[in-house]
């Protein structure tokens, strides 16, 4: 008797996903399918099955579908995902055609704030992130995806860069470590990913081999698109490489912290006061703008106290950081809220910005505030700390013509 290959989530309580169960077989394919909505729509997804499968070349065997609500591309994840446990060796893919709202692009530049996480074998929570307006997405393949998911949350994540409005939010994917890091990169590079996040970086040839890979599938497909990266640190020889890690790629934007695993490698606990990562996360801070790219921070992992949050979100701010990572909708009101600009960061900048906008007028190379001289460097951070306040609300993006 052929044994059967299973993809999808069990339990109770499954929604906006699917079970796919395939028995490989030499007689004419079969399929059988049971969905919530079936009277509305059974022929439409039995056309998606019919296709999905005919995508990867299987004509024989049988398919049974328990459908709870699931999204097209998510029913044709899970159902390359069974299929595939079944032949390992097939190369075809069941791609859901690119959709046009999936197309932005990013920026070097770009505020990131807050990265919101999601796991990658969780779709439910990748329907409605966007509409909470992080600056970032994580589609997270790494440590939030049990070992035996990781090869189907792969195919749902590539499935849901194709496929997804996340209403501009910067599309991050968190590879594994490894080789699976590799084969995730296989399968996401093509697909609209914005920024990769290699976990556990400890030094800067870890940086340079997944560039070299991403390098190496863009020019086997033809494609010039843009992919950032974003090396995470979560040991004290990452930390300790911090610089050189930092600089080890033009297409670095950014050096995020991950403060659980930190901490575990030293021999400690993380503590609301921080102390035991002073140390860390101020070599990272130096680390990344020594690099010209962004220091961002770990996430604050108790969602249910804002209170503790927001004065973690000032810690973090006050040591230098750009941003930090969260684990909950609910976390990035407060992030942005903490790291918007103060009263008297925006009449500052807006002093520095009329300065330099007036010398440029007269054509002189230097900008001087009263008597003292301001370097361009400083222009920046004013020019950053004024769009900042507009994007949050606090200034109008007319101010110079109110002023």
């Amino acid at each position: 008797m052929s044994k059967m290959f299973q993809a999808g989530p069990t339990g109770e309580t499954i929604r906006s996903d699917c079970q796919v169960f395939y028995t490989p077989g030499s007689d004419t394919l079969r399929i059988e399918l049971k969905s919530r909505v079936e009277v509305l729509f059974s022929e439409s997804i039995k056309n998606l099955v019919e296709l999905t499968l005919s995508s990867l070349g299987i004509k024989t065997g049988s398919v049974s579908i328990v459908d709870f609500g699931a999204l097209p591309f998510v029913m044709m994840a899970q159902i390359e995902t069974a299929i595939k446990r079944a032949h390992p060796e097939l190369k075809r893919e069941a791609l859901p055609d690119f959709k046009e709202h999936a197309k932005y692009a990013s920026s070097f530049g770009r505020f990131r704030r807050s990265r919101l996480y999601l796991p990658g074998n969780q779709p439910k929570l990748f329907l409605n992130a966007g509409i909470h307006k992080p600056d970032c997405i994580i589609l997270d393949l790494e440590d939030s995806v049990p070992p035996a998911e990781k090869d189907g949350a792969r195919l749902m994540v590539r499935n849901a860069l194709r496929t997804l409005d996340f209403f501009g939010s910067e599309r991050m994917v968190r590879i594994n470590q490894g080789a699976l890091g590799m084969e995730d990169l296989e399968a996401i590079i093509r697909h609209n990913v914005h920024t990769v996040l290699l976990p556990k970086t400890e030094s800067a040839d870890q940086v340079i081999a997944m560039e070299a890979k991403v390098n190496e599938i863009l020019k086997s497909k033809g494609l010039k698109q843009q992919i950032y990266y974003m090396p995470i640190l979560e040991s004290a020889t990452g930390v300790l490489n911090a610089r050189e890690i930092a600089m080890a790629s033009k297409n670095n934007v950014g050096l995020a912290m991950g403060l659980e695993d930190y901490t575990a490698d030293i021999g400690t606990q993380r503590t609301l006061e921080g102390k035991e990562s002073f140390f860390a996360r101020s070599m990272l801070v130096n680390a990344a703008r020594a690099a010209g790219i962004q220091p961002i921070d770990t996430v604050f992992s108790d969602v249910s106290d804002e209170k503790a949050l927001r004065a973690s979100v000032q810690t973090t701010k006050s040591m230098g950081f750009d941003g930090m990572g969260c684990i909950h909708p609910r976390q990035i009101r407060p992030i942005h809220e903490e790291f918007a600009p103060t009263e008297l960061e925006i009449t500052k900048a807006k002093t520095i910005i009329m300065a330099a906008d007036e010398a440029e007028a007269r054509g002189l190379g230097v900008v001087a505030v009263g008597s003292k001289m301001i370097d361009p460097p400083v222009v920046k951070r004013a020019e950053r700390t004024i769009k900042m306040a507009v994007d949050t609300g606090l200034i109008p993006k007319n101010w110079k013509e109110q002023d």
